[in-house]
């Protein structure tokens, strides 16, 4: 069984509804994470919705985090002005295509750590929340790619960070241009390589 969610407007006003349905609309879980891939290609041209971005974001604010403490904060960027300071990070013609680029930062200082060796769990916190943002983004049917590889110091001065803030992870948001196929299959280890049954 799957959930979609749709808005109606009456008289002006936006009521949402909840469905359950089967069949074709939505997508099983596994199907989403067999979609899932790291699209280079956008169209500048087709921004994502304000309600698509804010279902997206609410899936990172719903992942879980070491004592619950949320250490995050989820930025998306926008406006012409900052995605021009931003861009700078990364050094690729599509990654400036994208109409949005999402930054997921966290403050250590807020992060639980582990009393016995000092552990900070930020980078654990910011990871799961990462991934529940790319995976609501796919069901959204919204491109994104996981980026590591940026300059954190183009961010850190254009996002005026405080000395213990950390940018994780970045990804553009947006739809593919026009003819764009996304590759087939994954190529990844077999499950008898990665996983043992005790």
């Amino acid at each position: 069984m799957q959930i979609f969610f749709r808005n109606f407007g009456r008289n002006g006003s936006n009521i949402s509804v909840v469905l359950f349905v089967k069949g074709e609309i939505g997508m099983d879980y596994y199907d989403l994470i067999r979609k899932r891939h790291s699209m280079r290609n956008y169209d500048p041209q087709k921004p994502v919705s304000g309600e698509v971005l804010k279902r997206i974001l609410n899936a990172g604010r719903l992942a879980p985090s070491a004592a619950n403490r949320q250490p995050w904060e989820f930025i998306v960027i926008s406006s012409a002005e900052m995605l021009e300071k931003v861009r700078k990070c990364y050094d690729k013609s599509w990654f400036r295509d994208a109409p949005h680029i999402l930054i997921v930062k966290g403050n250590q200082d807020s992060a639980w750590r582990r009393r016995y060796d000092g552990y900070n769990s930020i980078e654990t916190d910011l990871t799961i929340a990462m991934d529940h943002l790319v995976l609501a983004a796919t069901n959204e049917g919204v491109g994104t790619c996981w980026i590591a590889a940026f300059d954190p110091s183009i961010l850190r001065d254009a996002l005026k960070l405080g000395e213990m803030e950390k940018v994780f992870a970045i990804t553009p948001l947006g739809y593919p241009q026009e003819g764009y196929k996304p590759p087939e299959g994954k190529s990844r280890k077999s499950l008898h390589e990665v996983a043992r049954f005790l």
